[in-house]
């Protein structure tokens, strides 16, 4: 037979002891590392954001108004649609605009012949001057050559007596020409026709019935997606009434509302990532802080938390911040006001201003829709005036 070599148990059971310690040891040192990792990445990268769900997508909406009163006609967009920037939305009924405008053309014409007739007057007063002028001197030499006469008495005191009385009625009667010549000089003094006030007040009007009757066609202020339609056909508006709401797709941000305990770290030009509900984790968009608000949203509210009550219990206050967003990933994937997002501030860099920064000096949002070529209805009136100038 064979000697065989049979295992030791008890050098057996030092090798599996052994093995066990490197494996608790190795697990040890993995949860230390990574305790050490987590520490480190909390330090670096969790203490350097922060980060809410509740935040929205906010926009602005352009409520669409009437200048001028009048009976809708025509309603060119309707709800989802897109309408560009001076485009006819809604167009009035222009009659009344129309019998307007041309009253204010009568009206125009008429002050011009009524002052050409001012202006004549004074001219026949000023010849009616003249010519008391003269019979006041023919009556001052009657009674010159009467006086002598009387003297000797060759003339009867009655006939000196009544050239005296003839120049005295010519004097009253000069004072009184002149008196109706000053009175129709003083309207029409240092000034020409074209530039009285009275026409000049007939052109203003003339320009604003013109620019009325432009008016009953309704433009689009700014390029948007038509919302909130109440306007319909037939119906009568007044000047301010809300017709519609526009909402330009390219002038969106982000509203987060960040805790108190929050906004330690936040500062103005800070990065910061958005996801939106509607796409997910996919899409990310890449925008900015760029302003906190001056308040908390319930000190903004329609009812503002009265604190001063025996009841009083501290509930933690949120602080709406603005946060822009890239215009080119909101053509790529755009938003709609009031979706649900998920902001991440990373606030590694503290050396923005807390509070939002100065008003820039150029305009934030302008238009050109609304601007009129008043410079044509000014040039229609000056034809009026030429034509009614006429003789």
């Amino acid at each position: 037979m064979s000697n065989e070599s049979k295992p030791n148990p008890t050098t057996q059971a030092n090798n599996d002891a052994g093995k066990r310690k490197r494996i608790l040891i190795g697990m040890t040192l993995a949860f230390i590392l990574a305790g050490i990792g987590y520490g480190v990445y909390y330090t670096t990268v969790l203490t350097q954001r922060e980060q809410t769900d509740n935040a929205y997508v906010g926009g602005n909406l352009i409520t669409l108004t009437s200048q001028v009163s009048g009976n809708v006609q025509e309603i060119r967009a309707d709800e989802t649609q897109l309408v560009n920037a001076g485009a006819e939305v809604i167009k009035l009924d222009t009659l009344d605009s129309d019998l307007a405008l041309r009253q204010a053309e009568a009206k125009l014409a008429t002050t011009v012949r009524q002052l050409r007739q001012r202006y004549a007057d004074v001219e026949q007063y000023d010849a009616g001057i003249a010519q008391r002028k003269l019979l006041l001197q023919q009556a001052e030499d009657d009674l010159s050559r009467r006086a002598p006469l009387a003297a000797d008495h060759t003339l009867s005191s009655e006939e000196v007596t009544h050239a005296r009385q003839a120049v005295a009625e010519a004097k009253a009667a000069l004072e009184v020409a002149t008196s109706q010549a000053d009175a129709a000089r003083a309207s029409i003094s240092g000034v020409n026709l074209q530039e009285h006030p009275n026409v000049l007040a007939a052109e203003a009007d003339f320009v604003q019935a013109w620019v009325a009757s432009r008016r009953n066609a309704i433009l689009a202020p700014a390029s948007g997606y038509v919302a909130k339609r109440s306007v319909q056909v037939g119906a009568h508006i007044t000047p301010g009434t809300p017709l519609l709401a526009i909402v330009p797709m390219d002038q969106l941000w982000v509203d987060a509302n960040f805790k108190e305990s929050e906004l330690q770290n936040l500062r103005v030009g800070q990065p910061v990532h958005i996801e939106a509900d509607i796409y997910g984790s996919k899409v990310e968009y890449h925008g900015k802080v760029v302003g906190l608000s001056a308040g908390t949203g319930s000190a903004f509210s329609l009812l503002p938390a009265q604190n001063a009550t025996g009841n009083w219990i501290k509930v933690v206050q949120r602080v709406p911040v603005r946060i822009s967003l890239d215009p080119k990933e909101l053509a790529a994937h755009p938003l709609r006001i009031g979706l649900s997002t998920l902001a991440t501030v990373d606030t590694h860099d503290r050396s923005g201003p807390v509070l939002g920064a100065s008003a820039p000096t150029t305009p934030v949002y302008e238009t050109e829709a609304l601007k009129q070529p008043v410079a044509e209805a000014e040039a229609m009136a000056k034809k009026i005036v030429a034509a009614n100038m006429v003789k």
